[in-house]
């Protein structure tokens, strides 16, 4: 810290954080060195202010059919700058000039679910996650793409063959459904025998 004069006998402490509470001491000092610190003052916290950092790692998708999964990492405490706390989620289809906005009240939360049967599969929306206080709303998060979730596949494998390889052994073949915005992401096949 700063040293000050020593007739003065106050001083102004900046770059402290908002909603914070702090205990201070004073040192004296003089050319033979520092002294011992004056006992800790009471306690003390700073005035609230609008939060200033927006959350990081927006991600999401996934999620059934007909919903927008967005997810982030939450604010730390000492960075909320005061009561009232929460997350402002906003998101639009990508093409779209009308944001949709949502409040997530709970301090805790990390995800927010839409749900809206116009919503086709794996469709893209731009997303961004903003904080608020009783303060004010603060910084909004850069804007990322994420998708909406899958449906089933709505179409079977083609080309299904069988070659008996033993006694015991069939080996089962066929073609991969292509990935396209209706099928998905195949994430496996299931062999039936009967």
């Amino acid at each position: 810290p700063e040293v000050i004069n020593g007739r003065a006998h106050q001083a102004t402490v900046v770059d402290l954080s908002p909603w914070v509470e702090y205990e201070f001491r004073v040192v004296a000092s003089n050319s033979v060195g520092i002294g011992e610190p004056s006992r800790p003052s009471a306690l003390l916290k700073t005035k609230a202010a609008v939060p200033a950092v927006a959350p990081t790692n927006i991600g999401g998708g996934g999620g059934s059919r007909s919903e927008l999964v967005i997810t982030w990492e939450p604010v730390s405490e000492e960075l909320q700058n005061g009561e009232g706390f929460g997350y402002i989620v906003m998101f639009r289809a990508l093409g779209s000039t009308t944001w949709t906005k949502a409040v997530v009240a709970s301090v805790e939360s990390s995800k927010y679910v839409y749900r809206n049967e116009s919503i086709t599969p794996l469709s893209p929306f731009e997303v961004k996650v903003g904080v608020y206080n009783n303060e004010g709303e603060g910084t909004l998060s850069s804007i990322s793409i994420i998708y909406s979730g899958e449906d089933e596949p709505q179409m079977a494998p083609a080309g299904a063959s069988a070659l008996s390889v033993s006694a015991a052994a069939v080996e089962v073949s066929w073609l991969p459904i292509p990935w396209n915005r209706h099928t998905g992401r195949v994430l496996g096949y299931e062999v039936r025998g009967w």
